[in-house]
């Protein structure tokens, strides 16, 4: 592992604006960088359903023995992303301070490209290689989602370089995400003249919220109501309220107990009030959970003490590309990358942490190599 070149490539990566649906600059320098390690690249045609400018980048090198592993991180970012300057201080990467750094996840897609990079220059045994890499992560994970499982190698142990929490950190669970849109429709009316006639949407939404159970419910689920907004003018009953929200379990029955006790509350004020309403859930992505003696799990913890890391487990309340791969059947884990302060301009990563994670990727390589 070469640090001052893992630190400079990572400072050039985030140096490119990439939100979400935009990665279309990110995919060809990504392209180039693995075109130029010996992978064959290509695009997937996601683009289609996520909107996105790029499709998402699978690249292949073939072992020179058995085995294969893949490597998987995000090439999207949140905003404000637009003239990104890192900056460093000591040992600590961020960034000017108008916008996001972009650690999230471009630390994950440099330490991917620097550990590939120093196995090929070494010339050690490797393993089939396979790395994915995804568009619009930060859209409840729409890449990943939009992909063809089908295109990984079977059985390969896929690591997903994409949570915070120093290098040696393995996620064990991740929870499912159901997001709500609800429409209330009421009856308008001159809220002085005749506000009896009315049937306010507003009243409606904000009587079904009062009855909901929001934050966090147990240690594994939370509920959140985001999103609400509706009326017309001071003057109006108002006719119309959309609002929206979510909920999050490690526990998918739990997850379903929540859904229905926010559609129930719902539904109640709409009876209540004598108007109407429109309820509609999406699964986003399932849970993901492992024990910590899984052999996935305990792959991560040997090639960390290899790479003079100290392993440690923990649980996450977002979710991440493992939670889309591993609903389709992929061994898919996150492991944490050190990105701090991520989605704010106040984001930060050691350089340390960086080195790190590159290490780790390396030794999990080397580790899958005869499997």
């Amino acid at each position: 592992m070469n640090p001052n070149r893992l630190l400079g490539l990572f400072l050039e990566l985030v140096r490119i604006e990439s939100p979400s649906r935009r990665e279309a600059a990110m995919a060809a320098r990504c392209k180039r960088e693995l075109a130029d390690l010996g992978f064959e690249v290509r695009f997937d045609d996601s683009g289609t359903r996520t909107g996105s400018d790029s499709g998402n980048l699978i690249a292949r090198l073939p072992g020179t023995v058995a085995g294969s592993i893949v490597l998987s991180a995000h090439m999207d970012t949140v905003e404000p992303c637009e003239g990104i300057v890192p900056v460093v201080k000591g040992d600590v990467v961020r960034s000017a301070g108008a916008t996001v750094l972009s650690a999230d996840d471009k630390a994950g897609v440099a330490a991917i490209f620097e550990a590939v990079r120093s196995i090929v220059e070494d010339g050690s045994p490797r393993p089939d290689i396979v790395v994915l890499l995804t568009t619009c992560e930060e859209l409840s994970l729409l890449g990943a989602s939009a992909f063809d499982a089908g295109e990984l190698p079977a059985g390969a142990p896929c690591y997903v370089f994409d949570a915070d929490g120093a290098p040696g950190t393995i996620i064990l669970g991740a929870p499912c995400h159901y997001t709500l849109r609800a429409e209330y429709i009421g009856r308008a009316a001159h809220a002085g003249v005749e506000p009896e006639a009315g049937v306010s949407a507003i009243r409606m939404a904000a009587a079904a919220i009062d009855r909901m159970e929001i934050g966090r419910l147990d240690e594994a689920t939370t509920a959140n109501i985001g999103l609400i907004e509706g009326g017309r003018e001071v003057n109006v009953v108002a006719d119309r309220c959309v609002l929206a929200g979510e909920c999050r379990s490690l526990r998918t029955e739990r997850a379903d107990e929540v859904r229905d006790a926010m559609t129930a509350a719902l539904e109640q004020a709409a009876e209540r009030f004598g108007g109407a309403v429109h309820v509609e859930w999406c699964v986003d992505y399932g849970a993901v959970l492992y024990d910590e003696d899984d052999p996935l799990v305990q792959d991560v913890v040997r090639a960390a003490h290899a790479a003079g890391l100290e392993p440690r487990v923990g649980y996450s309340g977002g979710g991440a590309d493992a939670n889309a791969l591993a609903s389709r059947g992929v061994r898919a884990v996150t492991l944490g990358i050190g990105m701090a302060s991520f989605h704010s301009i106040d984001e930060h990563i050691a350089i340390a942490d960086l080195e790190g994670t590159a290490r780790l990727a390396e030794e999990l390589v080397r580790q899958a190599t005869g499997r």
